[in-house]
C-alpha cells in the first residue's frame, strides 16, 4: 500500500513540475489576462535550484507542522514545498501554479505576447493617445498663440489711444528696464489723464482698428469712474498730525459722453465728489469696446471672431509716496458673430474636424483610464492572493518591498494625465464652440500642457524594457532618495542666503527687491547666468554695502558652484555606478522576487503559460472595496485562493 502511494506521489510530482499540455491546448483560445503589462524585466525559471536560492533568502519562523526546530529556536523555512518530504501533491501543484501566475504578471508586453499571444492593448492605446494628444496640442497651441498675440496687440493699441503720455519704448520689455515706471506726479495730471481717455473714447472712429461701442445703436456708452478712499485721511504736515480711518469707501460715478465739454474735474465737483489725494488709495476708469477679428492667419477655413474688450485704467496710489502708478488692462470676451452665412458654412468644416479630434482624444483617454484602473485593480487582487499564499504556505508575511512590487506607479501617472486630458479636451471643445463666456484659454492650456507632458513621460516605461534606456530610469529612481535628502540640506543653506540678501541688499539692488526675485537671482548665479550684471548694478551708496555685497556674492557662488553642485553630481554618479554593478553582479531581490525565481526563453515558448491562471479574477469589485474599507484586506481573506482544490482537481483528473 505504501509502495502504491509512493508511486502515485511520484506521478503527481512529475505532472506538477512539467507543462500540462492537454490543458494548454484547451485553454489557448479562451484564457483571460491575469495581470498588468508590468515592465518588470527579470528573467524567470521553474527549476528546483531557483527555489533553493529562495530558501536561503527566507529566515523566518515556521509553524510547528512544517519541520524541526533549529538551534536558534526557529523552524527551518523551506524554499518550496517540493523540498519537504510528505508535502501533499496539491500543495506542490499550487505553488508551481502561483509561481507561474506571478511570473506572467511581471512580464512585459513583448514577453506576454510570446508566452500567451496576449495582445498589448494598453501599449497600443498609449501610442494612439500620444499621437492624437500631440496633434490636439499643436492645433490648440497655434490658436492660443494667435489669440494671446491678438489681445496683447489690442492692449498696446488701447494704451496709445487712451493713455496720455504713452511711449512706444514701454512696449518692449528689456532688462535692466530702459525707462522708469509709468506714473503721475501732479494732481492736474490725474484729471488730464482721465479727460484724455474720455476724448479718445469719444473719437474712437479715428482709430485704425475696427472698434465700436457696445451699445445697440453704436452710440458712445457711459464710462465708469470708481474712487477707493480711506474713510478719514487728512494730513497736517506742518505740525506732524493727521486724522486717519483705514476703512475703505467706494464711490463710483458714471461719466456721460458730454463731460468732455466741462472736464471731469468740474463734473465731479458738480456731483459733490471731492477727490482727496491724501486719502485716495486707488481709482479705476472702466469702459468697453467691441471689435471683429477677420483672422487672416487662420487660413481660409478659419471663421472670424467677435470680441468685447473690457478696458480698465488703473491708478495706484496705495503707497502715498508722491507717485501714482498708471496702467491699462483689457480683458477679452469672445462673442457669437452674425456674419456672412456662406463663409460660415465653409468654416464649419474646420470646426467639425477639430470637434472630431477632441472627441477621439476623449474616447482614447477614457479607454486608457479604464484599462489602467482595471490593471491596478487586478494587481491589487493578485497582491491579496500572494499575501494569503505566503501566510498559508510559508507562515510568513510578505515584505513591504514585495507588496510594493504590485503597485505600478506608471499606471497611476497615466490615470492622472488621462483625467487632465479629459478635462482639457472638454474645455477646449467648449472654447472652440464658443459655449464659454469667460476667457478659459489659460486654464485649458494648463490641463492640456501638463497632460501632454505626462503622456510623453509615459513613453519612458516602454523604453525601460531595453537595458540601454532602462539604465537612465533606474539611475534616477535609485538616486531619488539621496537627491531628496541632499536637497533638503542644500535648501537650508540657500534659504539663509536668500533671506539675508533680501533684507540687506533689497533696498539697494533691483534683483533683491522681493524674496521671489532674490531667489531667482541666486538660482541664476548658480547656473552662471548674468553674474557681471549682478555685481555691476549694486548701489554705491555706502562702502560697507559694497564690501558686504562682494563677500556675500563671492561666498555664495563659490559654495554652490564648486561644492554643492559637485556633490550633487557625485550623488547621481554614485547611483549610476551602483546600477552598473547590479547589472554585472545581479540586482537585490525581495522575498517576492526570490519566490518568483527566473525564467528562460524556452519557458516563454513552451506553452506552460497557456494554462488558466486567473482564478484570482473571480473576486468582485464590491468584495475588494469591502476589504479596503474594512482594513486588513488580506488578513481576513480566505486562504483557499492559495490552496484551493481547483488546480488539484484538474491535475488528478488528468492522472486518472
Amino acid at each position: 500500500m505504501s509502495a502504491n502511494n509512493a508511486s502515485v506521489s511520484g506521478q503527481l510530482q512529475n505532472k506538477a513540475s512539467e507543462p500540462i499540455n492537454e490543458e494548454s491546448k484547451e485553454s489557448r483560445n479562451g484564457e483571460n489576462s491575469p495581470g498588468t503589462d508590468e515592465e518588470y524585466a527579470s528573467p524567470h525559471s521553474n527549476t528546483v535550484a531557483s527555489r533553493l536560492s529562495y530558501k536561503e533568502a527566507m529566515n523566518t519562523p515556521l509553524s510547528t507542522t512544517a519541520g524541526d526546530t533549529n538551534t536558534n529556536g526557529f523552524m527551518e523555512m523551506p524554499a518550496s514545498s517540493t523540498c519537504i518530504e510528505g508535502v501533499s501533491p496539491m500543495a506542490i501543484y499550487n505553488e508551481e501554479r502561483m509561481r507561474r501566475k506571478l511570473q506572467f504578471f511581471f512580464m512585459n508586453p513583448i514577453e506576454k505576447w510570446q508566452a500567451r499571444r496576449k495582445f498589448p492593448y494598453k501599449f497600443v492605446v498609449q501610442i494612439v493617445k500620444i499621437i492624437l494628444v500631440t496633434m490636439q496640442l499643436c492645433l490648440f497651441a497655434h490658436s492660443r498663440y494667435n489669440h494671446i498675440n491678438y489681445t496683447w496687440d489690442n492692449r498696446i493699441a488701447f494704451s496709445h489711444l487712451f493713455l496720455r503720455g504713452w511711449d512706444s519704448s514701454r512696449e518692449v520689455e528689456s532688462y535692466p528696464p530702459s525707462v522708469g515706471p509709468f506714473a503721475l506726479y501732479e494732481k492736474s495730471e490725474f484729471f488730464d489723464t482721465i479727460d484724455y481717455a474720455i476724448n479718445g473714447y469719444a473719437n474712437m472712429n479715428r482709430s485704425i482698428g475696427p472698434y465700436d461701442y457696445p451699445t445697440k445703436d453704436n452710440s458712445m456708452a457711459p464710462m465708469k469712474l470708481c474712487l477707493y478712499n480711506y474713510r478719514e485721511g487728512t494730513i497736517f504736515g506742518f505740525n506732524e498730525s493727521y486724522i486717519f480711518n483705514p476703512e475703505i469707501e467706494l464711490i463710483c460715478e458714471s461719466i456721460p459722453p458730454n463731460v468732455t465739454a466741462v472736464g471731469v474735474e468740474k463734473y465731479l465737483e458738480q456731483r459733490g465728489v471731492d477727490v482727496s489725494f491724501s486719502s485716495l488709495v486707488k481709482a479705476t476708469l472702466v469702459f468697453a469696446i467691441k471689435t471683429v477679428n477677420f483672422k487672416a492667419y487662420g487660413g481660409p477655413l478659419s471663421a472670424p471672431d467677435c470680441f468685447k474688450f473690457d478696458i480698465t485704467m488703473f491708478f495706484d496710489n496705495r503707497d502715498h509716496d508722491g507717485q501714482m502708478l498708471l496702467s491699462l488692462d483689457a480683458d477679452a470676451t469672445r462673442l457669437h458673430c452674425k456674419g456672412d452665412v456662406d463663409f460660415i458654412s465653409d468654416a464649419e468644416y474646420d470646426a467639425i474636424l477639430r470637434s472630431i479630434l477632441n472627441i477621439f482624444v476623449l474616447l482614447v483617454c477614457v479607454l486608457s483610464f479604464a484599462l489602467c484602473a482595471r490593471a491596478l485593480y487586478r494587481a491589487y487582487l493578485l497582491r491579496c492572493q500572494t499575501v494569503n499564499f505566503f501566510r498559508a504556505h510559508f507562515n510568513k508575511e510578505l515584505s513591504f518591498d514585495g507588496r510594493l512590487e504590485f503597485v505600478n506607479f506608471w499606471y497611476i501617472m497615466i490615470i492622472f494625465n488621462d483625467v487632465l486630458l479629459i478635462l482639457g479636451s472638454a474645455l477646449k471643445e467648449q472654447i472652440e464652440r464658443k459655449f464659454l463666456v469667460a476667457d478659459q484659454w489659460d486654464t485649458c492650456s494648463l490641463f492640456l500642457g501638463i497632460g501632454n507632458l505626462l503622456v510623453w513621460f509615459g513613453v519612458l516605461r516602454y523604453l525601460g524594457f531595453f537595458k540601454t534606456y532602462n539604465v537612465v530610469i533606474l539611475t534616477l529612481r535609485k538616486a531619488a532618495p539621496k537627491i531628496f535628502r541632499f536637497l533638503v540640506a542644500a535648501l537650508l543653506i540657500y534659504a539663509g542666503f536668500a533671506f539675508c540678501g533680501w533684507l540687506i541688499l533689497g533696498p539697494y539692488h533691483m534683483k533683491f527687491r522681493s524674496l521671489a526675485t532674490t531667489s531667482e537671482c541666486l538660482f541664476s548665479l548658480i547656473n552662471g547666468d548674468d553674474m557681471f550684471a549682478t555685481f555691476a548694478t549694486l548701489s554705491s551708496k555706502a562702502n560697507w554695502l559694497w564690501w558686504f555685497c562682494q563677500i556675500y556674492l563671492y561666498s555664495f557662488i563659490s559654495l554652490y558652484i564648486y561644492v554643492v553642485l559637485s556633490l550633487f553630481i557625485s550623488v547621481i554618479m554614485d547611483a549610476y555606478d551602483t546600477i552598473k554593478r547590479y547589472y554585472r553582479d545581479g540586482f537585490p531581490l525581495s522575498d517576492l522576487k526570490e519566490f518568483v525565481g527566473t525564467r528562460t526563453e524556452e519557458d516563454l515558448t513552451s506553452g506552460v503559460f497557456m494554462n488558466n491562471m486567473d482564478d484570482f479574477d473571480q473576486s468582485s469589485f464590491i468584495d475588494v472595496m469591502r476589504k479596503v474599507f474594512c482594513f486588513g484586506c488580506c488578513r481576513n481573506a480566505n486562504a483557499s485562493s492559495a490552496s484551493g482544490p481547483t488546480g488539484y482537481t484538474s491535475l488528478t483528473s488528468i492522472i486518472k
